[in-house]
């Protein structure tokens, strides 16, 4: 048993990082991507590589991380943990975060994004902090 919790504790945390890497990305995408001229090159391009960080590493890295996720909480046990209980509420933030990127995504492919430069490059450091705050529950738990 104890060998099985830390092999899907380990694949937990290499899809989280894969997860990360895509949240901290692709609001950079957008940043470059408010620059450029509608249905240009650059345009097409950008849309290009936002669907397929989605696709293709997001969604799948949010999926094995939340199955595997949901697995260490079955094995740990929910009740009694606090720390796990506010790093959840802080799993939803990214969750919810992840969505709005798929939003914007949506908007940029669709030619309808309304949002500004400023904007991303500051909603790029949301999924940072969110992340210092999980890593710093997880690892020191019972503060």
């Amino acid at each position: 048993m104890f060998e099985s919790y830390l092999f899907i504790k380990a694949f937990h945390i290499v899809s989280i990082i894969s997860w990360m890497a895509g949240l901290l990305y692709l609001p950079r995408i957008f940043v470059y991507h408010t620059k450029t001229k509608k249905n240009s090159e650059a345009d097409n391009l950008f849309k290009i590589m936002e669907k397929k960080l989605l696709r293709f590493i997001m969604l799948p890295a949010f999926l094995s991380s939340l199955v595997t996720g949901l697995i260490l909480i079955y094995i740990v046990g929910f009740k009694g943990n606090t720390w796990l209980h506010i790093k959840l509420l802080f799993v939803i933030c990214l969750i919810y975060t992840h969505h709005l990127m798929a939003k914007y995504a949506k908007n940029f492919a669709n030619n309808k994004n309304q949002k500004s430069e400023k904007y991303f490059r500051i909603f790029n450091e949301i999924p940072a902090i969110i992340m210092i705050i999980i890593v710093f529950l997880a690892i020191v738990k019972n503060f």
